[in-house]
């Protein structure tokens, strides 16, 4: 039987079972494991990397969770946020229905943000 060498960390199991996999009407795929062997795991769920080999070999390994940036500054329909890669980020959303007001919405929250982090840089503010 061939493993991955991986770095892990606490316990690989290896355990058989019986695998389905094919496509559903929409194109997208599906896989089904059914454990053949006693097991008590602990259930969860997540979001995976998958990778399908020729040989039906099938790989996964669970994607890093999301790191979200907490805002800096807040307004109806826009925030300012630092990332971890230390850059601002600027978003505005709005409704397509509003799609009038865009512009001069957008035009009033960044001004109404712009002139907060102004304030906050005078005040000798470090993010």
């Amino acid at each position: 039987m061939k493993t991955r060498m991986t770095k892990l960390f606490g316990k690989q199991v290896m355990v058989e079972g019986l695998m389905a996999f094919g496509k559903l009407e929409c194109g997208r795929r599906l896989l089904d494991f059914e454990c053949c062997e006693d097991v008590e795991a602990e259930p969860f769920k997540s979001e995976f990397k998958v990778q399908g080999m020729r040989d039906g070999n099938l790989y996964m390994e669970e994607k890093a969770k999301r790191v979200r940036n907490k805002p800096i500054f807040r307004d109806d329909n826009a925030s300012l946020s630092l990332g971890r890669n230390r850059r601002f980020y600027f978003v505005f959303s709005m409704e397509q229905e509003r799609a009038e007001e865009l512009p001069a919405e957008l035009v009033r929250q960044a001004g109404v943000i712009a002139r907060k982090v102004k304030k906050q840089l005078e005040d000798g503010a470090v993010w």
